[in-house]
């Protein structure tokens, strides 16, 4: 699935968003809009974490998606306090609301192989844009977006998203040809809104005002 992406996972590193984060010419209105997005976009992933856990029938795999609902709604709460405020007003955008809406959509018409492949790419294309960030970032302590990209230098994020990999190969392994096409949509769906969502974050994209 990760090779079967690399046309759009190339895409999100050349988005001027991204490509600003690392400079540090990211205009600040822009990352503002990203982060209150980001913020509300986790409650939903949040509970799309919760219904993996509900679907899965190992129990450290239940554990494994507990865990993360619960560190996803921890972070949102982390962003209210160090980055956005209060997002209690705000609307999510389009994108927002359509990923979000996917996911959870996966969550209550598919299986538990379709909803696992469609929560990693948030784990695995953040760790791997991640990565490249922390590379061309520079300094830290002169970058004015410092702070945030630090949290990408997190190896317990990363070891999660090392888990999640396996436990979405391990279910690929004991399902059927059927299952496994549908996952890999899934992933490459998500994926995609990924790349929407920096994409959105760029234009400060908005509804229509009729």
């Amino acid at each position: 699935m990760w090779n079967e992406t690399a046309g759009v996972r190339a895409a999100i590193d050349d988005l001027p968003f991204v490509r600003g984060l690392a400079d540090g010419s990211l205009s600040r209105d822009r990352f503002d809009y990203y982060m209150a997005q980001d913020a509300l976009y986790l409650r939903g992933y949040a509970r799309a974490l919760a219904s993996a856990a509900a679907r899965a029938d190992r129990s450290e795999e239940i554990a494994f998606f507990a865990k993360s609902a619960h560190d996803a709604i921890a972070v949102e709460s982390s962003m209210h306090e160090g980055f956005v405020g209060d997002v209690a007003d705000l609307r999510p955008s389009p994108t927002c609301t359509a990923y979000v809406s996917y996911l959870l959509g996966l969550a209550q018409t598919q299986g538990y192989g379709e909803l696992a492949a469609g929560v990693l790419p948030c784990f695995w294309v953040y760790t791997d844009v991640g990565a490249r960030l922390m590379e061309k970032a520079g300094d830290l302590a002169e970058h004015p977006y410092g702070e945030w990209i630090s949290t990408y230098a997190d190896e317990e994020f990363a070891a999660s998203t090392r888990r999640l990999c396996a436990i979405t190969d391990g279910i690929a392994e004991r399902s059927d040809a059927a299952t496994v096409a549908r996952m890999r949509e899934a992933f490459a769906t998500a994926t995609t809104y990924e790349f929407h969502f920096w994409e959105a974050a760029w234009e400060k994209e908005g509804w229509a005002a009729f």
